[in-house]
Protein backbone atom coordinates (compact mmCIF):
# COMPACT_ATOMS: atom_id res chain seq x y z
CA UNK A 1 0.00 0.00 0.00
CA UNK A 2 1.31 3.64 -0.88
CA UNK A 3 -0.15 6.45 0.93
CA UNK A 4 -1.34 7.73 -2.19
CA UNK A 5 -4.18 4.78 -1.79
CA UNK A 6 -5.16 7.55 0.64
CA UNK A 7 -8.07 9.87 -0.45
CA UNK A 8 -6.73 12.62 -2.04
CA UNK A 9 -6.38 15.45 0.83
CA UNK A 10 -8.37 18.43 -1.41
CA UNK A 11 -11.65 16.25 -1.60
CA UNK A 12 -11.34 15.66 2.38
CA UNK A 13 -12.92 17.39 4.82
CA UNK A 14 -11.39 17.94 8.73
CA UNK A 15 -14.10 18.36 11.45
CA UNK A 16 -12.58 20.94 13.87
CA UNK A 17 -14.44 21.50 17.49
CA UNK A 18 -15.31 19.19 20.42
CA UNK A 19 -13.22 15.95 18.74
CA UNK A 20 -10.16 14.94 18.90
CA UNK A 21 -7.80 15.15 15.95
CA UNK A 22 -5.55 13.00 14.52
CA UNK A 23 -1.80 13.80 12.63
CA UNK A 24 -3.24 12.92 9.87
CA UNK A 25 -5.95 15.18 10.20
CA UNK A 26 -3.39 17.75 10.01
CA UNK A 27 -1.46 16.58 7.30
CA UNK A 28 -4.80 16.22 5.47
CA UNK A 29 -5.19 19.98 5.88
CA UNK A 30 -1.80 20.44 5.11
CA UNK A 31 -2.17 18.95 1.87
CA UNK A 32 -5.22 20.88 1.09
CA UNK A 33 -8.25 19.51 2.94
CA UNK A 34 -11.05 21.83 4.21
CA UNK A 35 -11.85 22.93 7.50
CA UNK A 36 -14.74 22.77 9.14
CA UNK A 37 -15.67 24.01 12.35
CA UNK A 38 -18.46 22.34 14.55
CA UNK A 39 -21.33 25.13 14.11
CA UNK A 40 -23.74 24.56 16.48
CA UNK A 41 -25.57 26.58 18.62
CA UNK A 42 -23.82 24.81 21.83
CA UNK A 43 -20.82 24.74 20.61
CA UNK A 44 -20.72 28.41 20.03
CA UNK A 45 -22.02 28.90 22.95
CA UNK A 46 -19.16 26.95 24.61
CA UNK A 47 -16.39 29.06 22.74
CA UNK A 48 -18.23 32.39 23.42
CA UNK A 49 -18.48 31.69 27.46
CA UNK A 50 -14.37 32.21 27.96
CA UNK A 51 -14.76 35.58 25.92
CA UNK A 52 -17.66 36.79 28.01
CA UNK A 53 -15.99 35.56 31.48
CA UNK A 54 -12.79 37.85 30.60
CA UNK A 55 -15.56 40.63 29.85
CA UNK A 56 -16.96 39.79 33.29
CA UNK A 57 -13.53 39.91 34.81
CA UNK A 58 -12.38 43.02 33.24
CA UNK A 59 -15.51 44.75 34.67
CA UNK A 60 -15.93 43.26 37.74
CA UNK A 61 -12.15 43.19 39.33
CA UNK A 62 -10.40 45.08 36.43
CA UNK A 63 -7.04 43.02 36.28
CA UNK A 64 -6.22 39.65 34.05
CA UNK A 65 -2.78 38.92 32.99
CA UNK A 66 -1.84 39.62 29.37
CA UNK A 67 -5.13 41.98 29.17
CA UNK A 68 -4.75 44.80 31.98
CA UNK A 69 -0.60 43.74 32.31
CA UNK A 70 2.33 43.65 30.09
CA UNK A 71 3.41 39.89 28.93
CA UNK A 72 5.95 37.78 30.42
CA UNK A 73 8.81 40.00 32.69
CA UNK A 74 6.43 42.69 32.03
CA UNK A 75 3.43 41.30 34.31
CA UNK A 76 3.89 43.77 36.75
CA UNK A 77 3.41 46.96 34.09
CA UNK A 78 -0.37 48.01 34.71
CA UNK A 79 -2.28 48.48 31.18
CA UNK A 80 -5.15 51.22 31.64
CA UNK A 81 -8.61 49.91 30.53
CA UNK A 82 -8.52 52.81 27.57
CA UNK A 83 -5.66 50.43 26.13
CA UNK A 84 -6.47 46.79 26.83
CA UNK A 85 -8.17 46.69 23.60
CA UNK A 86 -4.63 47.88 21.74
CA UNK A 87 -2.64 45.42 23.69
CA UNK A 88 -3.53 42.48 21.59
CA UNK A 89 -1.61 44.45 18.63
CA UNK A 90 1.18 45.07 20.45
CA UNK A 91 1.50 41.30 20.87
CA UNK A 92 1.82 40.54 17.32
CA UNK A 93 3.52 43.96 15.79
CA UNK A 94 6.74 43.73 18.39
CA UNK A 95 6.64 39.59 17.45
CA UNK A 96 7.19 40.59 14.19
CA UNK A 97 10.86 39.70 13.95
CA UNK A 98 11.15 35.86 12.94
CA UNK A 99 14.20 35.41 10.40
CA UNK A 100 15.64 32.87 8.20
CA UNK A 101 13.69 30.77 5.30
CA UNK A 102 10.03 31.13 5.62
CA UNK A 103 7.59 28.05 6.04
CA UNK A 104 6.16 26.11 2.92
CA UNK A 105 2.75 26.26 1.80
CA UNK A 106 2.00 23.01 3.74
CA UNK A 107 3.96 23.66 6.65
CA UNK A 108 2.43 27.04 7.45
CA UNK A 109 -1.25 25.20 6.98
CA UNK A 110 -0.20 22.18 9.37
CA UNK A 111 0.32 25.59 11.93
CA UNK A 112 -2.92 27.11 11.35
CA UNK A 113 -5.10 23.33 11.37
CA UNK A 114 -2.71 23.14 14.92
CA UNK A 115 -3.56 26.14 16.43
CA UNK A 116 -7.02 25.82 15.41
CA UNK A 117 -7.76 22.34 17.05
CA UNK A 118 -6.46 24.12 20.44
CA UNK A 119 -8.24 27.04 20.36
CA UNK A 120 -11.33 24.73 19.73
CA UNK A 121 -10.80 23.26 22.95
CA UNK A 122 -12.55 26.27 24.54
CA UNK A 123 -10.01 27.26 27.27
CA UNK A 124 -8.53 30.14 25.72
CA UNK A 125 -10.76 33.08 26.17
CA UNK A 126 -11.35 33.77 22.62
CA UNK A 127 -14.42 34.16 20.41
CA UNK A 128 -16.07 31.71 18.08
CA UNK A 129 -15.46 34.68 15.25
CA UNK A 130 -11.43 34.42 15.61
CA UNK A 131 -12.13 30.74 14.92
CA UNK A 132 -14.05 30.71 12.24
CA UNK A 133 -11.13 33.30 10.57
CA UNK A 134 -8.94 30.67 10.67
CA UNK A 135 -11.06 28.26 9.22
CA UNK A 136 -11.95 31.17 6.15
CA UNK A 137 -8.44 31.29 5.75
CA UNK A 138 -7.47 27.67 5.30
CA UNK A 139 -10.32 27.30 3.35
CA UNK A 140 -9.52 30.01 0.77
CA UNK A 141 -6.16 28.86 1.19
CA UNK A 142 -4.77 32.30 2.56
CA UNK A 143 -1.90 31.31 3.94
CA UNK A 144 0.50 33.30 6.40
CA UNK A 145 4.14 34.10 5.44
CA UNK A 146 5.95 32.66 8.17
CA UNK A 147 9.13 32.62 8.77
CA UNK A 148 10.84 29.12 10.51
CA UNK A 149 13.13 31.14 12.93
CA UNK A 150 12.88 33.08 16.32
CA UNK A 151 11.09 30.67 18.49
CA UNK A 152 12.86 29.12 21.81
CA UNK A 153 9.53 26.76 22.23
CA UNK A 154 8.01 28.16 25.17
CA UNK A 155 6.27 30.95 25.94
CA UNK A 156 5.43 28.55 22.91
CA UNK A 157 6.07 29.88 19.29
CA UNK A 158 5.00 33.41 19.76
CA UNK A 159 6.93 35.23 17.27
CA UNK A 160 5.93 32.18 14.42
CA UNK A 161 2.92 32.37 15.33
CA UNK A 162 2.29 36.34 15.72
CA UNK A 163 2.70 36.26 11.69
CA UNK A 164 -0.75 34.16 12.14
CA UNK A 165 -1.84 36.79 14.52
CA UNK A 166 -0.73 40.05 12.10
CA UNK A 167 -2.34 37.89 9.16
CA UNK A 168 -5.77 37.89 11.20
CA UNK A 169 -6.04 41.52 11.57
CA UNK A 170 -4.97 42.32 8.19
CA UNK A 171 -0.93 42.53 8.38
CA UNK A 172 2.22 41.63 6.82
CA UNK A 173 2.29 39.40 3.78
CA UNK A 174 0.10 35.70 3.01
CA UNK A 175 0.67 33.52 -0.11
CA UNK A 176 -2.33 33.47 -2.06
CA UNK A 177 -2.57 31.95 -5.72
CA UNK A 178 1.11 30.65 -5.29
CA UNK A 179 1.72 34.64 -5.04
CA UNK A 180 2.96 36.62 -1.81
CA UNK A 181 1.50 39.66 -1.35
CA UNK A 182 -0.13 42.21 1.54
CA UNK A 183 -2.60 40.53 3.47
CA UNK A 184 -4.64 44.07 2.84
CA UNK A 185 -4.64 43.39 -0.67
CA UNK A 186 -5.73 40.33 -0.49
CA UNK A 187 -8.48 40.74 1.78
CA UNK A 188 -9.65 43.69 -0.11
CA UNK A 189 -9.75 41.83 -3.55
CA UNK A 190 -12.10 39.31 -1.36
CA UNK A 191 -13.97 41.79 0.86
CA UNK A 192 -12.74 40.51 4.04
CA UNK A 193 -13.08 42.68 6.79
CA UNK A 194 -9.87 42.45 9.17
CA UNK A 195 -10.43 41.50 12.73
CA UNK A 196 -10.04 43.67 15.81
CA UNK A 197 -8.56 41.35 18.35
CA UNK A 198 -10.29 41.20 21.76
CA UNK A 199 -8.57 41.23 25.54
CA UNK A 200 -6.61 37.92 25.57
CA UNK A 201 -7.17 37.04 21.80
CA UNK A 202 -3.51 38.05 21.02
CA UNK A 203 -1.88 35.85 23.78
CA UNK A 204 -4.22 33.10 22.60
CA UNK A 205 -3.32 32.58 19.13
CA UNK A 206 0.85 32.91 19.90
CA UNK A 207 1.23 31.33 23.21
CA UNK A 208 1.47 27.84 22.24
CA UNK A 209 2.80 25.00 20.59
CA UNK A 210 1.39 25.14 17.11
CA UNK A 211 4.47 25.34 14.62
CA UNK A 212 6.67 22.76 16.72
CA UNK A 213 3.25 20.79 16.49
CA UNK A 214 2.53 21.06 13.36
CA UNK A 215 5.97 20.32 11.50
CA UNK A 216 6.14 17.38 14.22
CA UNK A 217 2.91 15.91 12.70
CA UNK A 218 4.32 16.02 8.98
CA UNK A 219 7.54 14.54 10.17
CA UNK A 220 5.82 11.74 11.85
CA UNK A 221 4.20 11.21 8.34
CA UNK A 222 7.65 10.95 6.85
CA UNK A 223 9.11 9.16 9.21
CA UNK A 224 6.49 5.88 9.16
CA UNK A 225 6.86 6.21 5.22
CA UNK A 226 10.57 5.90 5.53
CA UNK A 227 10.53 2.82 7.81
CA UNK A 228 8.78 0.94 4.96
CA UNK A 229 11.25 2.85 2.12
CA UNK A 230 13.87 1.33 4.34
CA UNK A 231 12.66 -1.74 4.26
CA UNK A 232 12.28 -2.39 0.54
CA UNK A 233 15.78 -1.03 -0.10
CA UNK A 234 16.73 -3.32 2.13
CA UNK A 235 15.43 -6.13 -0.21
CA UNK A 236 16.58 -4.39 -2.83
CA UNK A 237 20.33 -4.03 -1.78
CA UNK A 238 20.03 -7.74 -0.67
CA UNK A 239 18.85 -9.34 -4.09
CA UNK A 240 21.34 -6.84 -5.52
CA UNK A 241 24.23 -8.60 -3.47
CA UNK A 242 22.91 -11.92 -3.75
CA UNK A 243 22.28 -11.76 0.16
CA UNK A 244 21.03 -14.51 2.38
CA UNK A 245 17.42 -14.13 3.15
CA UNK A 246 17.67 -16.45 6.12
CA UNK A 247 18.78 -13.08 7.81
CA UNK A 248 15.02 -12.58 7.59
CA UNK A 249 13.52 -15.46 9.15
CA UNK A 250 10.32 -15.17 11.20
CA UNK A 251 11.50 -18.06 13.83
CA UNK A 252 14.38 -15.74 13.76
CA UNK A 253 12.64 -12.61 14.83
CA UNK A 254 10.16 -14.72 17.00
CA UNK A 255 13.78 -14.52 19.64
CA UNK A 256 13.77 -11.25 20.37
CA UNK A 257 10.21 -9.97 19.79
CA UNK A 258 10.21 -6.14 19.94
CA UNK A 259 7.16 -5.47 17.39
CA UNK A 260 8.72 -2.98 15.19
CA UNK A 261 11.79 -4.71 14.26
CA UNK A 262 9.49 -7.82 13.83
CA UNK A 263 7.35 -5.94 11.29
CA UNK A 264 10.59 -4.47 9.45
CA UNK A 265 11.95 -7.90 9.21
CA UNK A 266 8.22 -9.46 7.90
CA UNK A 267 8.28 -6.80 5.06
CA UNK A 268 12.15 -7.61 4.37
CA UNK A 269 10.92 -11.14 4.54
CA UNK A 270 8.40 -11.01 2.44
CA UNK A 271 10.02 -8.89 -0.47
CA UNK A 272 12.42 -11.64 -0.63
CA UNK A 273 9.69 -14.07 -0.68
CA UNK A 274 11.71 -16.30 2.25
CA UNK A 275 9.23 -18.56 3.67
CA UNK A 276 11.48 -21.95 3.94
CA UNK A 277 13.27 -22.37 7.44
CA UNK A 278 17.05 -23.75 6.96
CA UNK A 279 18.15 -26.44 9.20
CA UNK A 280 21.48 -25.24 8.96
CA UNK A 281 22.08 -22.83 6.46
CA UNK A 282 25.09 -23.19 4.07
CA UNK A 283 25.36 -19.15 3.56
CA UNK A 284 27.19 -17.34 6.09
CA UNK A 285 26.79 -13.94 7.36
CA UNK A 286 25.64 -10.75 5.24
CA UNK A 287 27.06 -7.61 6.82
CA UNK A 288 25.75 -5.75 9.24
CA UNK A 289 24.00 -2.46 6.81
CA UNK A 290 21.78 -6.11 5.50
CA UNK A 291 21.72 -8.35 8.63
CA UNK A 292 20.90 -5.98 10.80
CA UNK A 293 18.98 -3.98 8.87
CA UNK A 294 15.57 -5.01 10.93
CA UNK A 295 17.30 -4.37 14.31
CA UNK A 296 18.41 -0.76 12.81
CA UNK A 297 14.92 0.33 11.20
CA UNK A 298 13.28 -1.41 13.79
CA UNK A 299 14.00 1.12 16.80
CA UNK A 300 11.93 3.74 14.60
CA UNK A 301 9.46 1.79 13.89
CA UNK A 302 8.81 0.83 17.81
CA UNK A 303 9.21 4.49 18.78
CA UNK A 304 6.26 5.31 16.50
CA UNK A 305 3.36 4.42 18.94
CA UNK A 306 4.96 6.61 21.49
CA UNK A 307 5.57 9.41 19.49
CA UNK A 308 2.35 9.27 18.11
CA UNK A 309 0.60 9.40 21.47
CA UNK A 310 3.15 12.58 22.70
CA UNK A 311 1.75 14.30 19.46
CA UNK A 312 -1.10 13.94 19.48
CA UNK A 313 -2.09 14.73 23.19
CA UNK A 314 0.12 17.99 22.31
CA UNK A 315 -2.73 18.68 19.21
CA UNK A 316 -5.45 18.07 21.45
CA UNK A 317 -4.71 20.27 24.02
CA UNK A 318 -4.90 23.61 25.05
CA UNK A 319 -1.42 25.27 25.06
CA UNK A 320 -1.22 28.40 26.12
CA UNK A 321 -1.43 30.46 29.04
CA UNK A 322 -3.79 31.66 31.02
CA UNK A 323 -5.71 28.87 30.82
CA UNK A 324 -9.81 30.30 30.84
CA UNK A 325 -11.59 27.55 32.37
CA UNK A 326 -15.14 29.80 31.42
CA UNK A 327 -17.40 27.10 33.26
CA UNK A 328 -15.84 27.25 36.46
CA UNK A 329 -15.32 30.84 36.12
CA UNK A 330 -11.35 30.55 36.66
CA UNK A 331 -7.67 32.19 34.96
CA UNK A 332 -5.27 29.60 35.80
CA UNK A 333 -1.95 30.40 35.24
CA UNK A 334 0.39 27.73 34.23
CA UNK A 335 3.67 26.79 31.73
CA UNK A 336 1.40 24.81 29.31
CA UNK A 337 3.43 26.27 26.40
CA UNK A 338 6.16 24.59 27.20
CA UNK A 339 7.48 22.13 24.48
CA UNK A 340 8.99 19.65 26.30
CA UNK A 341 7.18 16.56 24.89
CA UNK A 342 7.33 17.81 20.85
CA UNK A 343 11.33 18.14 21.54
CA UNK A 344 11.61 15.21 22.97
CA UNK A 345 9.53 13.77 20.10
CA UNK A 346 12.01 14.97 17.62
CA UNK A 347 15.28 14.74 19.56
CA UNK A 348 14.66 11.02 19.20
CA UNK A 349 13.12 11.17 15.54
CA UNK A 350 15.92 12.77 14.33
CA UNK A 351 18.20 10.17 15.81
CA UNK A 352 16.41 6.97 14.58
CA UNK A 353 15.91 8.98 10.82
CA UNK A 354 19.34 9.59 10.78
CA UNK A 355 20.55 6.22 11.75
CA UNK A 356 18.60 4.75 8.53
CA UNK A 357 20.27 7.22 6.36
CA UNK A 358 23.45 5.55 7.25
CA UNK A 359 22.25 2.00 6.89
CA UNK A 360 21.38 2.91 3.48
CA UNK A 361 24.50 4.63 2.83
CA UNK A 362 26.55 1.53 3.96
CA UNK A 363 24.09 -0.30 1.80
CA UNK A 364 25.40 1.62 -0.94
CA UNK A 365 28.90 1.47 -0.22
CA UNK A 366 28.43 -2.48 -0.20
CA UNK A 367 26.97 -2.82 -3.75
CA UNK A 368 29.34 0.13 -5.26
CA UNK A 369 32.38 -1.57 -4.33
CA UNK A 370 33.54 -4.55 -6.35
CA UNK A 371 35.28 -6.14 -3.35
CA UNK A 372 31.91 -6.61 -1.54
CA UNK A 373 29.12 -7.02 -4.53
CA UNK A 374 29.73 -10.57 -5.60
CA UNK A 375 30.58 -9.71 -9.33
CA UNK A 376 28.94 -6.71 -10.14
CA UNK A 377 31.04 -3.82 -11.80
CA UNK A 378 32.32 -1.15 -9.99
CA UNK A 379 30.27 1.62 -9.04
CA UNK A 380 27.64 -0.32 -11.18
CA UNK A 381 28.60 0.75 -14.13
CA UNK A 382 26.60 -0.79 -16.92
CA UNK A 383 29.10 0.63 -19.76
CA UNK A 384 30.73 -2.87 -21.59
CA UNK A 385 34.28 -3.28 -23.51
CA UNK A 386 36.56 -0.14 -24.13
CA UNK A 387 33.81 1.73 -23.00
CA UNK A 388 34.12 0.70 -19.10
CA UNK A 389 37.48 2.65 -18.57
CA UNK A 390 35.42 5.93 -19.10
CA UNK A 391 32.01 5.52 -17.79
CA UNK A 392 32.28 6.15 -13.87
CA UNK A 393 28.33 4.88 -12.78
CA UNK A 394 27.41 5.61 -9.73
CA UNK A 395 30.65 6.61 -8.15
CA UNK A 396 29.56 10.62 -7.55
CA UNK A 397 26.36 9.37 -6.55
CA UNK A 398 27.73 7.71 -3.37
CA UNK A 399 29.86 10.19 -2.95
CA UNK A 400 26.78 12.61 -2.63
CA UNK A 401 25.35 10.23 -0.45
CA UNK A 402 28.12 9.91 2.10
CA UNK A 403 27.86 14.06 2.20
CA UNK A 404 23.83 13.68 2.50
CA UNK A 405 24.19 10.79 5.49
CA UNK A 406 27.00 12.91 7.07
CA UNK A 407 24.78 16.14 7.56
CA UNK A 408 21.52 14.40 9.00
CA UNK A 409 24.49 12.55 11.62
CA UNK A 410 26.04 15.95 12.29
CA UNK A 411 22.49 17.16 13.35
CA UNK A 412 21.13 14.45 15.61
CA UNK A 413 22.42 16.33 18.35
CA UNK A 414 19.44 16.75 20.71
CA UNK A 415 18.29 20.81 20.52
CA UNK A 416 16.58 20.21 23.89
CA UNK A 417 19.07 20.36 25.82
CA UNK A 418 20.45 23.41 24.80
CA UNK A 419 17.74 25.52 26.73
CA UNK A 420 18.62 29.46 27.03
CA UNK A 421 17.38 32.01 29.26
CA UNK A 422 15.39 34.59 27.98
CA UNK A 423 13.25 37.28 28.12
CA UNK A 424 14.90 38.99 31.26
CA UNK A 425 15.18 35.55 32.47
CA UNK A 426 11.35 35.22 33.12
CA UNK A 427 11.74 32.74 30.48
CA UNK A 428 14.98 30.99 32.29
CA UNK A 429 14.14 27.17 31.08
CA UNK A 430 12.73 26.31 27.44
CA UNK A 431 11.93 23.62 25.57
CA UNK A 432 13.79 24.49 22.00
CA UNK A 433 11.04 22.30 20.17
CA UNK A 434 10.55 24.36 17.36
CA UNK A 435 14.35 24.10 16.26
CA UNK A 436 14.48 20.14 17.66
CA UNK A 437 11.22 20.02 15.10
CA UNK A 438 13.40 22.11 12.26
CA UNK A 439 16.04 19.98 12.98
CA UNK A 440 14.62 16.80 12.39
CA UNK A 441 12.86 18.23 9.26
CA UNK A 442 15.75 18.40 8.02
CA UNK A 443 17.62 15.13 8.75
CA UNK A 444 14.18 14.02 6.79
CA UNK A 445 15.12 15.57 4.01
CA UNK A 446 18.80 14.77 3.92
CA UNK A 447 17.72 11.05 4.67
CA UNK A 448 15.06 11.10 2.03
CA UNK A 449 17.51 12.26 -0.36
CA UNK A 450 19.80 9.44 0.64
CA UNK A 451 16.98 7.09 -0.17
CA UNK A 452 16.56 8.22 -3.41
CA UNK A 453 20.00 7.50 -4.03
CA UNK A 454 19.70 4.18 -3.53
CA UNK A 455 15.98 3.62 -5.32
CA UNK A 456 17.91 4.48 -8.45
CA UNK A 457 21.22 2.41 -7.26
CA UNK A 458 19.62 -0.78 -6.04
CA UNK A 459 17.33 -1.07 -9.24
CA UNK A 460 20.25 -0.37 -11.39
CA UNK A 461 22.32 -3.66 -9.43
CA UNK A 462 18.82 -5.91 -9.51
CA UNK A 463 18.60 -5.08 -13.63
CA UNK A 464 22.67 -6.25 -13.90
CA UNK A 465 22.10 -9.12 -12.31
CA UNK A 466 18.99 -10.03 -14.33
CA UNK A 467 21.08 -9.15 -17.54
CA UNK A 468 23.85 -11.09 -16.48
CA UNK A 469 21.10 -13.83 -16.06
CA UNK A 470 21.99 -14.09 -12.29
CA UNK A 471 18.27 -13.37 -11.29
CA UNK A 472 15.17 -14.30 -13.28
CA UNK A 473 12.92 -11.54 -13.72
CA UNK A 474 9.89 -13.92 -12.74
CA UNK A 475 11.47 -15.00 -9.46
CA UNK A 476 10.77 -11.31 -8.51
CA UNK A 477 7.82 -10.83 -5.65
CA UNK A 478 4.79 -8.88 -7.03
CA UNK A 479 6.14 -6.17 -4.40
CA UNK A 480 9.37 -5.65 -5.44
CA UNK A 481 8.80 -5.92 -9.62
CA UNK A 482 6.22 -3.07 -8.78
CA UNK A 483 8.78 -1.08 -7.18
CA UNK A 484 11.17 -2.02 -9.85
CA UNK A 485 8.88 -0.65 -12.39
CA UNK A 486 7.78 2.44 -11.07
CA UNK A 487 11.73 3.43 -10.73
CA UNK A 488 12.48 2.60 -14.88
CA UNK A 489 9.19 5.09 -15.48
CA UNK A 490 11.81 7.71 -14.91
CA UNK A 491 15.48 5.75 -14.89
CA UNK A 492 17.02 4.18 -17.52
CA UNK A 493 19.55 1.77 -17.38
CA UNK A 494 22.82 4.08 -16.61
CA UNK A 495 25.49 2.85 -19.45
CA UNK A 496 26.77 5.80 -20.52
CA UNK A 497 27.49 8.77 -17.40
CA UNK A 498 24.91 11.50 -17.45
CA UNK A 499 23.65 14.43 -14.58
CA UNK A 500 21.16 12.21 -12.78
CA UNK A 501 20.47 15.69 -10.52
CA UNK A 502 17.06 16.04 -12.33
CA UNK A 503 16.07 12.17 -11.79
CA UNK A 504 17.37 12.39 -7.97
CA UNK A 505 14.97 15.35 -7.16
CA UNK A 506 12.01 13.81 -9.17
CA UNK A 507 12.40 10.78 -6.64
CA UNK A 508 13.14 13.18 -3.93
CA UNK A 509 9.72 14.48 -4.62
CA UNK A 510 7.56 11.06 -5.20
CA UNK A 511 9.50 10.18 -2.05
CA UNK A 512 8.03 12.98 -0.06
CA UNK A 513 4.80 12.46 -1.85
CA UNK A 514 4.61 9.16 -0.74
CA UNK A 515 4.38 7.81 -4.50
CA UNK A 516 6.64 4.77 -4.40
CA UNK A 517 5.32 1.05 -3.77
CA UNK A 518 6.39 0.23 -0.26
CA UNK A 519 4.19 -2.12 0.85
CA UNK A 520 3.58 -5.78 0.54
Amino acid sequence: MTQNNQPNPTDMIVQFGHRALTLEDVVAVAKGAKAKLKDTGDFQTYIQKGALFIDSLLNEEGVVYGVTTGYGDSCTVTVGLDLVHELPLHLSRFHGCGLGDILSTVQARAVMACRLSSLAIGKSGVTYELLQRIETLLNLDIIPVIPEEGSVGASGDLTPLSYLAAVIVGERDVIYQGVRQPTADVYAKLNIKPLKLRPKEGLALMNGTAVMTALACLAFDRGQYLCRLASRLTAMASLTLKGNSNHFDDILFAAKPHPGQNQIAAWIRTDLNHHEHPRNSDRLQDRYSIRCAPHIIGVMQDALPFMRQFIETELNSANDNPIVDAEGEHILHGGHFYGGHIAFVMDSMKNTVANIADLIDRQLALVMDPKFNNGLPANLSAATGARRSINHGFKAVQIGASAWTAEALKNTMPASVFSRSTECHNQDKVSMGTIAARDCMRVLQLTEQVAAAALLAMTQGINLRISQDELCQSSLTSSLAKTLDQVKADFELLTEDRPLESVLRQTVDKIQAGEWEVCS
